[in-house]
């Protein structure tokens, strides 16, 4: 390998590794602060992890991260902060949910269809913002903040009872999905079952590579995040690549609640889960917009949200757990600045030295061709 190659190796691991070994750091203080051991509770949470139920927790939890994870990095690739994940996921759930619980086609057309409806309403939530951003210039940031709220209220009108609520007990639901569109999971016995839309997530994360690296779509969306005005000079145009990443992030947004919409609970209800949206983005900035990256982001922070709850048992507090989550997506700003600074500084050594080798073997040449003068 190439002194380049592992210099830029270097600098992909230094980020990650230096935002969590801070972020440990900084959760053993808060505990040590609070009386409490620094070192048992993390003792606890990775002793859980060896538990085989434990264990398909956390895919099954990771496979939502990863998705929501994938839909803000794409957004990141174009410079674009799509917050509005959150929002995006949970219509798009709610919706599939709706048309799962109302239309009851063979599962061969069943499953396309709420996979479809899914994809659309994230991308027709999310394209709202990119219509905002190329015609009015709002922020992206601004706009998906507000559709957030806006997505919480029409999901509060759809669970009305004369709209496509149904009310079991003292919980709002859409209703059960018909069986046609339930997606079956990976039975692992005694320790449950894996979501089958874990698979989506996998096949998502090597579309999302090989979009990116292997297309001339994901050079001009590298190449428009990198420099607008060069990608605008080569042809590209920056409204069209702003609008078609704004719907891809909500498209894939929009998958995010699938697998346990599908796979576990089959209806969308109060009991759903929420905040993955806002999970990703500290996700995808931990994993560097990798999809590799991404997938360890995800199991780790699977594994802060699986194996928490043991600490109750011994006197800790499970928010331990959220004050790590925190604490990562602080350090990875931070250490990412650090080691980027870092970077320049050997980047300019090495172009420095590279010059003064070039100049002394230049005054070298100039001084034998001189004495062959003579």
């Amino acid at each position: 390998m190439k002194k380049f190659d592992k210099e830029r190796v270097l600098l992909a691991v230094a980020g990650p590794v230096i935002a969590l070994a801070v972020a440990f750091v900084l959760s053993a203080i808060v505990l040590v602060a609070s009386g409490k051991s620094p070192v048992e509770p993390f003792a606890l949470m990775f002793e859980q992890a060896g538990f085989s139920d434990i264990q398909v927790l956390i895919v099954n939890q990771a496979s939502m991260y990863y998705i929501a994870a994938l839909a803000v990095a794409i957004g990141f690739r174009m410079n674009l902060f799509n917050i509005g994940v959150d929002g995006q996921y949970q219509l798009a759930a709610m919706t599939a949910a709706i048309v799962g619980a109302h239309a009851d086609l063979p599962a061969a057309l069943q499953v396309p269809l709420l996979l479809l409806t899914a994809v659309l309403t994230g991308a027709f939530w999310s394209g709202i913002a990119g219509v905002l951003k190329i015609t009015r210039g709002v922020s992206e940031v601004v706009a998906t903040i507000m559709l957030n709220s806006i997505a919480t209220a029409v999901i509060g009108y759809l669970w009305l009872p004369d709209v496509f609520g149904v009310k079991i007990g003292n919980n709002n639901t859409t209703g059960e999905m018909h069986e046609s569109g339930w997606i079956p999971g990976i039975d692992m016995g005694a320790s449950g079952e894996i979501y089958g839309l874990v698979i989506l997530a996998v096949l998502l994360g090597i579309g999302y590579w090989l979009v990116l690296n292997r297309t001339r779509f994901g050079f001009d969306l590298r190449a428009s995040g990198a420099s607008e005005s060069a990608a605008a000079a080569s042809g590209v145009d920056p409204k069209r690549m702003v609008l078609t990443a704004m719907l891809i992030s909500g498209g894939l947004a929009g998958l995010a609640g699938l697998p346990i919409l599908m796979g576990d609970t089959h209806t969308y209800s109060l009991n759903f889960p929420t905040g993955i949206g806002f999970l990703g983005i500290g996700i995808a900035l931990l994993g560097r917009n990798s999809p590799v990256g991404i997938a360890f982001a995800a199991l780790l922070w699977a594994w802060l949200d699986k194996a928490s709850p043991e600490l109750d048992f011994h006197g800790y507090d499970k928010e331990i757990a959220v004050i790590m989550q925190g604490l990562i997506v602080l350090s990875v700003v931070v250490s990412y600045e650090a080691v980027r600074e870092w970077g320049l500084r050997r980047q300019q050594r090495r172009v420095g030295a590279e010059l003064a080798a070039g100049h002394v073997l230049g005054a070298t040449d100039n001084s034998k061709k001189e004495v062959a003068g003579r």
